[in-house]
């Protein structure tokens, strides 16, 4: 009995003891921590609006790439041509030198002077003088010209490997700039999905509300005053084209006809216009005439921001028309409704 009762009391106590760890160690949890504090609807918008701006500066960053690597894919292949042209004149050179050599070996293996002073007959010596001396300088000329052409050939083969190793840093910059701005185009659309369809109506009220007020603090700055309003026929080209494009979707890299980015619409304008400008709105603000803004007309490119990571096309009456971002179209808007760097002009 007693030793019934003692395993009785064991396995009370343990069970006991069981129970109060259990409680000791619910109570003595660390609290989970707090969630974090939910973003303003203007937060958000800040947010996806910087993300759509950093994938513009890889969209820049890939088509400047994509240029070049095409340029250089030009080179390459004129380079090829340039060799293949070297080449065969290099064989045709050479086989020229051959034909003198045998003719020499048939003519007993004399040169051509010796033969000369074996004559006897005076009028055949003066004209064998002749055409030694002709004979000499086209031996001249040959060995010359095989020289150039050879060292033309080395030139051509050295300048193609520089490009094609161009060629592939750009392909690399390419590849590194499509996945930037596939990154960040999808976080941004995940900010998107996360929000109710009420709250993406009110984004999208926030979007306008804050280019309505630059765009009118910028009419009020009486930055028009003064604008003419003409343009060349060239300009009037690009601005009909442009405003033809209105309703069609933003994708990064396009250059139409269905689609477009900020400066493949630009440059699509320009070159329906007859004129040819850089492909990207970095290279556009680095490269083309700038202007004041005083002196804006219809056809110029208005480039924004401090990076040029973004162009419009002013239309006149203090409007522009662009291709936005990605899930937006091509559209009218305020000219001064986002940070304006400055104005550059395709055509004088």
């Amino acid at each position: 009995m007693n030793r019934r009762h003692s395993a009785t009391a064991a396995i009370t106590v343990a069970c006991a003891l069981t129970v109060l760890g259990t409680s000791m160690q619910t109570a003595y949890a660390a609290p989970l921590p707090p969630p974090p504090p939910k973003k303003s609807l203007e937060e958000v918008r800040k947010e996806i609006d910087g993300l759509y701006r950093k994938a513009a500066v890889a969209t820049d960053a890939y088509n400047l790439a994509e240029e070049r690597a095409e340029q250089q894919s030009a080179e390459i292949v004129r380079l090829a041509k340039a060799i293949v042209a070297g080449q065969a004149r290099i064989d045709d050179l050479k086989a020229r030198a051959g034909a003198a050599a045998r003719a020499q070996y048939r003519g007993g293996g004399l040169p051509p002077e010796a033969q000369l002073v074996l004559t006897d007959d005076p009028q055949l010596f003066l004209d064998g003088a002749g055409r030694i001396r002709q004979g000499q300088k086209a031996t001249k000329d040959l060995i010359a010209e095989l020289t150039r052409t050879q060292g033309e050939l080395r030139t051509y083969t050295k300048d193609a490997s520089t490009e094609w190793t161009k060629l592939e840093a750009n392909r690399v910059r390419q590849a590194k700039a499509k996945k930037d701005i596939n990154d960040k185009i999808a976080a941004a659309k995940k900010l998107e999905s996360q929000l109710e369809a009420a709250e993406l109506a009110r984004l999208l009220k926030l979007e306008e509300q804050e280019q309505y007020k630059k765009q009118t603090a910028w009419l009020k700055s009486g930055v028009l005053k003064g604008l003419k309003g003409a343009t060349t026929e060239q300009g009037k080209a690009a601005v009909a084209f442009a405003t033809k494009q209105i309703g069609k979707p933003y994708v990064w890299g396009a250059e139409g006809p269905g689609s477009y980015d900020c400066s493949g619409l630009t440059q699509s304008a320009w070159a329906a216009a007859g004129r040819g400008i850089p492909r990207t709105s970095q290279e556009q603000w680095r490269l083309l005439p700038r202007v004041d803004i005083k002196d804006m007309r219809p056809g110029d490119l208005i480039i924004y921001y401090k990076d040029a990571s973004h162009v419009g096309m002013y239309v006149g009456g203090g409007a522009m028309v662009h291709a936005p971002r990605p899930g937006r179209n091509v559209t009218m808007a305020g000219a001064g409704s986002m940070e304006i760097l400055g104005v550059v002009r395709p055509a004088s």
